[in-house]
């Protein structure tokens, strides 16, 4: 497919402004806190346990069959499309949430908000095929944190509309429909991306690169030293190599060539692969927590009979998880050396949050708990998502990230059918959580006992590389520079 299209704008600020209109409204849906009181009320009269073991599941197994075609096929079709799709996808799940009614209904809304969130990688690298670089800090910065005011806001307004003004919850996805309705018509105002990432990309810039491959890491600058650990430095094949190594005609099979080699190199490096191992098995469990936490909420406090709270503490969670990201610039830290003891510090708060909510017969408490669990995630996934995008180029970050959640809804769908799935356990809701938080104790325990190890041999080094002060000139050795790496955020 041919990507060169002439686009209306060739300005940034359009396609940045329309990619905004439609994140903001696509998340605008005040019904998603209220998603589990809605099928267990008298609009839809489900029980919670075919909620749990029926619907909710179909979401998983949906998101990780659909996720690798559609991330193949977004750069292919050169990604308005996809986000078009996206919109389409948005449409159907809430007239089936609306108007839809019975089990196949409610599973096919499942799979249809699955698509939802296959076709999200689109939303997100667009802006990047229709951008120059020198913009794509202040555009990312834009489409990410509008979602999270939007969620916020509609969470909120949820709340406000439940609790004060006695508004049902089947108009609460009403007026979802009408806001992600909008958004797909932003949707169609998208200009057309004139190259990918991978498959239409430019060969001029190719040309550029000294060897056939892109470098996956840069070089250190001058004003940095090697750091205690490993130098992270992964360049691209020499010359010769590539000549024994001729790349395939077809250009399918060229870019899944490219893919794996790219791949075998950034893995190759310990630092990112242990960033990559966190961030894969923290998403599983924590997309887990957030799939099945209402379902817990409803067990503790039935949502028929008492008042709840979801959409405030959903804005809540939400607002403290902003914070706790946007802290992440402002705390100077040598993550090289201390990021994985801080891994493991506040995945084990994430344990005891989840320990806290298993056990607590107070709502208000496991409220509280998903306030920590959400706020500690948000914080440690911005700074594994730094550490691991920092220094690679925009197709490999692409790549990177998109290997990494794949394996994270592998993980995600072994615990769904081991735990959750009525071919599995089966297990109640409130032993689920145990697990889940015994699962965030044994990632703690990993990264504890590493964190241990990389502190004790950097302090080791360190005090090998000084010179003692009664050594002789004889055994005198050439000053060495100070290997510590101050971070750079």
């Amino acid at each position: 497919m041919d990507c060169e299209q002439t686009s209306p704008s060739h300005s940034w600020v359009f396609p940045t402004v329309i990619l905004c209109l439609f994140g903001f409204f696509s998340m605008m849906k005040p019904s998603e806190p209220f998603f589990v009181p809605y099928l267990a009320g008298p609009d839809k009269n489900m029980s919670l346990s075919v909620i749990t073991r029926d619907i909710l599941p179909l979401w998983t197994y949906s998101y990780l069959a659909l996720l690798l075609p559609v991330f193949v096929i977004t750069d292919y079709v050169c990604y308005k499309p996809v986000v078009i799709l996206q919109g389409i996808s948005f449409i159907v799940t809430w007239i089936l949430l609306v108007f839809g009614q019975g089990l196949v209904a409610m599973q096919v809304l499942e799979f249809s908000y699955g698509m939802v969130s296959a076709t999200e990688v689109a939303y997100y690298a667009y802006i990047y095929s229709v951008v120059s670089p020198e913009h794509y800090q202040k555009v990312s910065s834009y489409c990410r944190s509008i979602t999270l005011v939007a969620y916020t806001v509609a969470s909120v307004l949820a709340q406000v509309l439940v609790s004060l003004a006695n508004v049902s919850y089947f108009y609460l996805n009403v007026i979802s429909l009408a806001s992600v309705s909008v958004a797909f018509l932003f949707t169609l105002f998208l200009p057309m991306p004139k190259k990918g990432m991978f498959f239409h990309a430019k060969s001029k810039d190719a040309s550029k690169k000294p060897s056939g491959k892109d470098i996956v890491l840069d070089e250190p600058r001058k004003d940095q030293q090697p750091d205690s650990q490993e130098s992270v430095t992964i360049s691209g094949p020499a010359n010769g190599s590539q000549l024994s190594n001729p790349k395939p005609k077809n250009v399918i099979l060229r870019v899944f060539t490219q893919w794996c080699q790219d791949l075998k190199e950034c893995y190759s490096s310990k630092c990112l692969f242990y960033w990559s191992l966190w961030w894969t098995f923290s998403t599983a469990g924590f997309n887990q927590v957030l799939n099945y936490v209402q379902i817990l909420w409803d067990y503790k406090a039935p949502s028929q009979s008492s008042t709840i709270y979801n959409g405030a503490v959903e804005a809540l969670a939400t607002f403290g998880g902003a914070m706790a990201a946007f802290s992440v610039g402002y705390v100077k830290v040598n993550w090289n050396v201390y990021g994985e003891l801080a891994l493991g510090i506040l995945s084990a708060a994430d344990a005891g949050s989840l320990y806290l909510m298993r056990y607590t017969t107070n709502i208000w408490v496991c409220y509280a708990g998903l306030l920590i669990f959400k706020s500690s995630y948000m914080f440690l996934i911005t700074i594994a998502t730094f550490q691991i995008a920092v220094n690679l180029s925009m197709e490999r970050y692409a790549l990177v990230f998109g290997i990494n959640t794949f394996i994270a809804l592998v993980i995600q769908t072994i615990m769904t059918v081991i735990v959750v799935d009525n071919q599995g356990l089966g297990l109640p809701v409130s032993v689920q959580f145990f697990i889940y938080g015994s699962y965030f104790a044994v990632i703690a325990g990993i990264f504890l006992m590493r964190s241990i190890y990389i502190i004790s041999s950097a302090t080791c080094k360190k005090k090998n590389c000084s010179s003692p002060p009664d050594q002789s000139p004889s055994e005198s050795v050439d000053p060495m520079p100070d290997r510590s790496i101050e971070t750079r955020l």
